[in-house]
């Protein structure tokens, strides 16, 4: 009877208990007893290292004593407020600036910079310059100024020449087509029947291309009406859609403090406006009230916010505590801008609030955030 002479190896045939015992009894890679005896600081080149590192650190130590120990030496320590002084500094001198004219194309539009050249424009006189759309007719709105090349729209084109009798002649004439071609392309609309609102016609000034602006609350396929007016004028047509700010830009009107629109008078380029500026200024928080002609919040909104947000900082919120002169008191009300703020004494609770000076007061504590009821 044959007996099983197969070793004890898992089923593996292949492999004999020698095999196993060799494996077993097999050491571990010499790198793996290297780490282990040397080490990090074993290494000679990292106890030099380590040396180079504390002789520095004593050599720094030493030199900070010394001048902190020399009476012609004054150490200054920088704080937070001097560091952007140095940055503006550093950027002034580093940052090529680039000589521009300033130039707008409408009454209170934005100024665009064009490369002056070596003509000597003045403000308040007229230029013809090069733009995407050919030359143009403008207003120069400074003559010479240096602007950071990092702030400019590249490509800079130039300053053509400055605006002859004739120039300023034809200028005349292409206002008197603009407002012809604008009646045409409103009895155009009407034909087509394009829920389309026509809000200005402009030509350029080489009447190389006409330009009309419409405001719409849906979207306008207008090709049709394109051929039709391409057909009239022999001309490259093309019409853009506005939104409601520009066209209170362009339309004008009065505002509610009766004065002419700020958009249409000097302000250049729309800023963002929140509702968080009218709260910021106690202001009312009636859409009504605080809307211009155009539906959206007023751009004058932005005017004092940064005082309001920088004054209100200075002043105890309401409902703070606050030490005066007659006591300790409540803050009821605060006018930021005029600096002041009326307290209601502890010891005087049914007399009326005082009026104070902010700076007569010393806050105390601010009022704490009142826990929502479950």
């Amino acid at each position: 009877m044959n007996s099983d002479t197969r070793p004890n190896n898992q089923g593996n045939p292949n492999v004999s208990d020698n095999a196993h015992s060799h494996n077993k009894n097999k050491k571990k890679p010499y790198y793996v007893k290297r780490k282990k005896r040397h080490g990090n600081n074993g290494n000679p080149q990292n106890r030099e290292r380590a040396q180079e590192k504390k002789n520095e650190l004593e050599n720094d130590e030493l030199q900070r004593t010394e001048v902190e120990n020399t009476p012609d030496v004054v150490v200054v320590e920088a704080d937070d407020s001097m560091v952007p002084e140095v940055i503006v500094s550093i950027e002034d001198d580093d940052t090529p600036k680039v000589h521009v004219t300033g130039v707008r194309f409408k009454p209170g539009g934005k100024v665009y910079f064009f490369a002056k050249g070596e003509l000597e424009p003045k403000s308040s006189s007229y230029v013809i310059v090069e733009t995407a759309r050919g030359l143009e007719f403008g207003e120069v709105a400074f003559g010479d100024r240096e602007v950071k090349e990092s702030a400019l729209v590249p490509p800079l084109r130039p300053v053509v020449r400055i605006a002859t009798d004739e120039d300023i002649q034809r200028n005349k004439e292409n206002k008197k087509k603009e407002d012809e071609a604008f009646k045409i392309c409103a009895e155009k609309i009407q034909k087509h029947g394009l829920s389309m609102k026509l809000l200005e016609a402009q030509y350029s000034f080489d009447n190389s291309k006409l330009l009309f602006y419409f405001t719409s609350a849906n979207r306008v396929d207008f090709r049709e009406l394109v051929k039709d007016l391409a057909s009239v004028f022999k001309t490259r047509i093309e019409l853009r859609q506005i939104g409601i700010r520009d066209e209170a830009k362009i339309m004008g009107g009065l505002g509610v403090c009766g004065r002419p629109l700020c958009c249409s008078t000097f302000l250049s380029d729309f800023v963002q406006v929140s509702i968080k500026m009218a709260k910021e200024q106690n202001l009312s928080l009636n859409s009504g009230k605080i809307s211009g002609c155009c539906g959206r919040l007023m751009c004058c909104l932005q005017y004092e916010y940064g005082t309001y947000v920088e004054e209100t900082s200075k002043t105890p919120p309401v409902d703070s505590t606050v030490k005066t002169k007659d006591g300790i008191g409540i803050v009821t009300e605060v006018s930021p801008l005029a600096a002041t703020l009326k307290v209601r004494l502890k010891d005087k609770p049914d007399s009326s609030p005082v009026v104070y000076k902010r700076d007569d007061v010393t806050l105390i504590s601010k009022p704490t955030a009142k826990k929502s009821e479950d």
